[in-house]
């Protein structure tokens, strides 16, 4: 079940850079020393960071990894706009003002046996927080992430020693943390990157699924972060397979805390077509309430 999220629940802290690495694609690894975020932040959580003291407008930032014994917290960016590329300039040492963690999480507990996480481009960071948390707390439960980008993935992929039933020969790109935990994880992109599989992430979940027989395919459950489109085909693809569906929604705000309404969706609910705000309602929904087929 999804816990509610309040303002009382939601820190203001300095958060001290600790190490901020660049990759290729203009894509940057932060981790923070926030440890009142770090002790509640739970997958699917985001902050709300200022990037640059003289910007008074915040950018919401998904959570990728947490560390309550020691404080941190990680996040994945792309800088692609005045703010994130003032935050790409920042230095280890210096401060950046955050509120968090902000939003509805992905479910916490009761898995099936075999979810499946979708993450496409920044949308990557939640599947890592997300599998992490399943590897923590879920015994008997054996998650697959599919992972797609069309910049370079922001790690060196390496050769998944996990051998998976149903997918092609020669897909065996994998991200090196997830294979690491004994995850199993495939990576994909239409740029011909070396082991990714060659098409989105839905055909190569489709692919996963057709691999099994009926009951093994009512063992899995869905869950995605990325790019509106795709999270709209996956959405498409869990109801085709009669397969429950979280999704993580990305949308601009400019409160983060559900005061401006300014990141309102439609959603289907029991009483009719309502709009909900993502930071606070959501970013986490069940897709076939924002996608219906």
């Amino acid at each position: 079940m999804n816990h509610p999220v309040t303002r009382d629940t939601i820190n203001l802290e300095e958060a001290s850079i600790l190490s901020h690495d660049a990759f290729a694609g203009d894509q940057y690894y932060l981790r923070l020393h926030a440890p009142m975020t770090a002790e509640t932040a739970l997958a699917g959580s985001f902050v709300h960071l200022r990037c640059e003291n003289t910007l008074p407008m915040r950018r919401p930032m998904s959570i990728m990894r947490t560390s309550e014994k020691e404080g941190w917290i990680d996040i994945l960016y792309k800088a692609h706009g005045h703010g994130t590329r003032q935050l790409a300039q920042r230095k280890v040492g210096e401060k950046l003002s955050l509120m968090g963690p902000i939003g509805v999480p992905f479910k916490q507990n009761a898995y099936r046996q075999r979810p499946l996480l979708i993450g496409g481009g920044v949308g990557l960071p939640p599947m890592v927080f997300l599998s992490e948390h399943i590897r923590r707390t879920a015994k008997n439960v054996s998650p697959f992430v599919i992972m797609g980008s069309e910049v370079p993935f922001p790690f060196k992929s390496v050769p998944s020693q996990i051998m998976l039933a149903g997918i092609p020969e020669g897909t065996i790109a994998a991200m090196p943390l997830l294979e690491d935990w004994g995850i199993s994880s495939r990576l994909c992109s239409l740029q011909a990157y070396p082991g990714c599989f060659d098409g989105y992430v839905t055909d190569l979940a489709r692919i996963w699924l057709d691999g099994m027989d009926s009951q093994q395919q009512q063992d899995v459950e869905i869950f995605s972060c990325g790019p509106t489109p795709m999270l709209k085909a996956v959405a498409a693809l869990a109801a085709e397979y009669g397969l429950p569906c979280q999704i993580s929604l990305e949308e601009y705000m400019a409160c983060a805390v559900g005061g401006c309404a300014g990141c309102v969706v439609r959603v289907e609910t029991n009483n009719g077509p309502a709009m909900k705000r993502v930071c606070v309602d959501g970013p986490v929904f069940e897709a076939s309430t924002v996608f219906p087929q």
